[in-house]
């Protein structure tokens, strides 16, 4: 997995009153880098100092100190985090190596209180811990986004369809126009060479000739122009009737839709940020408890800090100490008030606590799917209620449309009317001017205007067919580019819809898989498997049920007999448990690719492991960080092979 490391130079962390530690300056090497030693040696709190400097707030001041400071170089670059404690609080800032440390926090800060490593101890939500990192309700919102623009492309592909198919028809009137034309200029030849030849052989009346030709030319004009109305009459009227058409359609639709109140949308949203006000809240009282409970794992792990030590009078009687050495075994000086107390109470308080966390993060987790829920609620009431307004808009467009179409049709009418009695009365003008004694170069001049009119109204058809073809054209010529949209948006969606199932996917059979070859490195005694099978349950989102993808895991033992059965998780050791946690973590961090910005992988609290598989475990681990760093006590440290980094001293 060497291709998959982001660095491969030393890194300094320098430390100063975090955890346990005054103040410190360590340079690790890239690959294995053990934390050695008993109690009191800060193994904890390095590595807590390691995760301030990422960017995580799962660290702790010194409880003597107001103020600490971490600084991380790495490649040449130098990234610094400042703890500040403040009336109970502690706050952070700085610039630290990450700027979103959940997947670190999650698959790659091993830690005793690591997330993956209680999930599998507790029996918590697998599936939930390996898809909290992404933001499903983004997810959705970039479908509907995409299903929205696929929609309108669909609408536009069919449009241009229906022009293609209109295409067609148009090229076959253009063709029949232009063999209209072609034989009426030839009629129209005929008739001038007529009409030439008997003005070479009559001589007429010029001023009867002119007045008969000023009142054909007239009559020509207002005949051209009578077509050209009755034309655009027909297109009004089929214009009104697939307006009337749509509108009754429209609000017929119109009047099944039920309009979204606004009060709804904004009672949604309120519940939505009043939800997000209470992850909010127990995101602080998560951390706040994490911080405790590092603490406190720290106490007792390393002893007491100095500034406990201080609270101890300066004179003791020999009494007072054989009753210490009596009770030093079994007894910790308490960092509140300094007394002695049993370590078994402080452990029983930290059992508390960490229940606590696990019923706060529970109901985080609860809290985020309702507010994926009512996201989604919100969204469609949103689109709903677009709908129902793009709806009124259109049904008003298509009113004021239909309104100023009738306007239309009536001045046409009126228009019509008119040129009808000129015409009439044009026509008795003309046939009194042709009674008279050319009545033959008359009618060839009647002829040679009529064919002129008629040519004219063709070659004007004809015009508007070429418009109406070029027009169509040049939105067909899109049509290409609608369809690549189109398949790049398939794509998209298909990606989007599969990216969760395919994480899932992914962190399953990395599990399995890694899973596997551990079990048969370690070689534990009658556990033959160790496997999470993905199953379809039912969760509550929001305000309705939904069907989602949750993990089952599954232990398959063997008798001495060889007979294979199922068990449980609650009967794995607590070696075995440890193991599992960790290579769940494992899982998660090569689903979400955490070794791309991280290059740390931090352990502690492994002691439950017996020295030799820890030492098998560390060794499979090593190959997919670049940095892994190790708190183990001295006998579990003897067993590592001699290839590793060792730092006993802090």
């Amino acid at each position: 997995m060497a291709g998959q490391k982001v660095t491969a130079s030393p890194a300094l962390i320098e430390v100063e009153n975090i955890g346990g530690i005054d103040e410190a300056s360590v340079e690790i090497e890239p690959g294995l880098t053990v934390l050695t030693g008993r109690n009191a040696t800060n193994r904890t709190s390095f590595l807590q100092a390691i995760i301030a400097a990422t960017g995580s707030k799962n660290a702790s001041l010194k409880g003597d100190a107001e103020s600490g400071t971490v600084e991380l170089t790495i490649n040449s670059e130098t990234y610094t985090r400042e703890l500040t404690r403040s009336e109970g609080h502690t706050t952070m800032r700085g610039e630290p190596y990450l700027d979103d440390p959940t997947l670190a926090d999650l698959f790659a800060f091993l830690l005793e209180t690591n997330d993956c490593r209680q999930a599998v101890a507790n029996g918590e939500d697998l599936q939930e811990i390996i898809m909290r990192p992404v933001d499903t309700a983004e997810i959705e919102s970039q479908i509907r986004q995409l299903e929205s623009e696929r929609k309108k492309i669909d609408g536009k592909l069919s449009d241009l369809d229906d022009m293609s198919s209109r295409l067609t028809k148009l090229n076959q009137d253009k063709k029949q126009k232009k063999d209209l034309i072609r034989e009426k200029e030839e009629k129209l030849a005929e008739k001038e060479n007529e009409l030439a030849d008997i003005n070479k052989s009559v001589e007429k009346s010029r001023a009867e000739n002119e007045e008969l030709d000023a009142k054909m030319s007239e009559l020509q004009n207002t005949r051209r122009e009578l077509q050209s109305v009755k034309h655009d009459i027909r297109s009004e009227k089929e214009s009104i009737d697939a307006l009337q058409n749509d509108l009754e359609e429209q609000r017929a639709v119109f009047k099944e839709t039920d309009p979204i109140s606004e009060s709804s949308v904004s009672s949604i949203e309120a519940d939505i940020q009043r939800m997000r006000g209470q992850i909010e809240a127990i995101d602080q009282t998560v951390n706040e408890l994490q911080s405790v409970i590092q603490f406190n794992n720290g106490f007792l792990d390393e002893g007491q800090p100095t500034a406990i030590n201080d609270l101890q009078p300066e004179e003791e009687t020999d009494d007072g100490a054989v009753t210490d050495e009596l009770l030093a075994d079994n007894t910790v000086k308490c960092w509140t008030c300094g007394t002695d107390v049993p370590t078994e109470q402080i452990e029983s308080t930290l059992e508390r606590l960490q229940s606590i966390r696990k019923e706060k993060i529970q109901e985080r987790q609860s809290l985020k799917q309702n507010v994926q829920g009512l996201e989604k609620e919100k969204a469609d009431l949103e689109e709903q209620q677009s709908e129902y307004q793009h709806l009124q808009q259109r049904i008003e467009q298509h009113e004021r449309e239909l309104e100023e179409r009738e306007e239309t049709l009536e001045t046409l009418e009126t228009r019509k009317e008119e040129l009808v009695s000129n015409k009439s009365t044009l026509e008795t003008e003309v046939e009194e001017l042709q009674k008279a004694d050319h009545d033959e170069i008359l009618e060839v001049q009647e002829a040679v205007n009529r064919l002129e009119f008629e040519l004219d109204t063709l070659t004007s058809e004809l015009s508007r067919i070429e418009d109406e073809i070029n027009s169509i054209e040049d939105q067909l010529d899109d049509r290409e580019n609608l369809r690549s949209r189109r398949t790049e948006i398939e794509t998209k969606l298909k990606d989007l819809r599969t990216r969760v199932q395919q994480l899932q996917s992914q962190a399953t059979e990395e599990f399995n898989k890694h899973m596997e070859s551990v079990l048969d490195l370690l070689d534990y005694d009658n556990l033959e498997r160790i496997w999470i099978e993905q199953r379809q349950g039912t969760v509550q989102e929001g305000r309705q049920k939904v069907q989602q993808n949750q993990f089952t895991l599954h232990v398959v033992r063997s008798t001495d007999s060889g007979t294979i059965y199922q068990d449980t998780v609650d009967h794995l050791s607590e070696s075995e448990r440890e193991v599992t946690g960790l290579v769940f973590a494992l899982a998660g961090y090569l689903a979400h690719e955490v070794y791309q910005t991280v290059p740390f992988m931090l352990l502690d609290s492994i002691e439950a492991i017996d020295a030799n598989r820890i030492s098998k475990l560390l060794d499979y681990l090593e190959g997919y960080a670049d940095y892994l760093v190790v708190a183990l006590l001295e006998e579990d440290a003897a067993e590592l092979n001699s290839n590793h980094n060792t730092i006993s001293s802090i």
